[in-house]
């Protein structure tokens, strides 16, 4: 019984995929965490904020886009689910 329960589990879960808001809010959430890392490293190495916040504002767009389309990729592979 408790096999059954356990099986029934398993292949429910396999069948949920995360939703494109759910992705779009995880991709914004992650991307701000980054590019805050990425302004205070491009600060500490450049000395320069103007110079930091511009590497950090490409950064941001670009890698936002990146794992976005990673991020969707992923969810088609069943893979682990």
């Amino acid at each position: 019984m408790i096999i059954d329960i356990l099986k029934n589990k398993v292949s429910s879960e396999k069948l949920v995929k995360e939703g494109v808001k759910r992705s779009l809010i995880k991709t914004i959430s992650w991307r701000v965490i980054g590019t805050i890392d990425t302004v205070l490293i491009s600060w500490i190495i450049t000395g320069t904020l103007t110079l930091a916040f511009s590497i950090g504002l490409i950064e941001l767009v670009t890698k936002m886009v990146l794992y976005y389309f990673h991020e969707r990729a992923w969810n088609r592979i069943p893979w682990g689910k």
